[in-house]
């Protein structure tokens, strides 16, 4: 029994892991029908970033609390690549907003490319490993065990989900996002049936 309730442990840490960043390509699929490729890259600038982050912090500033440090490391991460996507969109894709599909398509894939050659080139392909910042003592539930960063990652999925749904459902952001993917699909008037028009010989 305990080795099934760790299954179903490290199966649904791993399966929030992929959540969180499948949210970014079905967002972007679902509004606009483009398959990000360059996605994955901005997640990679954003983990590569809060590793540079926290190992400048441990060494400027020792002794400073792990979670304190791996909460700035996040928010700065975030940041960058928010600001990464807003360029790549500016620039790459709101181009070709309206020529064939394979042309955005290409370009993602070769955005990928290039954040993935930028990326080798500033922080080398090498190994690296992130720093545990979270205390290991680990938690047992029916026999299996669970450590205090799959909480957190389990923790932080939920609410992201939770609040995704609730900012799609529930406010202008959303209905504004809805709005238009039912104006790309070709539905002028996304929240009501389109009422046929009336003939009229002139």
């Amino acid at each position: 029994m305990d080795i099934l309730v760790q299954q179903i442990i490290n199966g649904l840490v791993l399966g929030s892991m992929y959540a969180l960043i499948a949210l970014g390509y079905t967002m972007v699929y679902g509004i606009i029908n483009l398959i990000n490729f360059a996605h994955g890259e901005v997640m990679m600038v954003g983990a590569l970033t809060s590793w540079t982050i926290i190992g400048w912090m441990q060494s400027a500033m020792p002794g400073t609390p792990g979670a304190l440090i791996l909460f700035i490391a996040l928010i700065i991460a975030c940041v960058v690549a928010a600001s990464l996507n807003f360029v790549i969109e500016k620039v790459a894709y709101r181009p070709l907003r309206n020529s064939p599909k394979l042309a955005p398509l290409i370009t993602a894939i070769g955005m990928s490319i290039l954040l993935q050659t930028l990326a080798m080139i500033i922080w080398k392909p090498n190994y690296k490993s992130y720093p545990t910042l979270l205390p290991n003592t680990p938690i047992d539930v029916m026999g299996a065990v669970i450590t205090p960063t799959q909480v957190m990652i389990l923790g932080f999925t939920a609410v992201s989900l939770a609040l995704l749904m609730w900012v799609v459902n529930y406010t202008k952001l959303g209905r504004a996002m809805y709005s238009k993917l039912k104006v790309y699909k070709g539905d002028s008037h996304p929240h009501q049936a389109q009422q046929p028009q009336p003939f009229s010989a002139k």
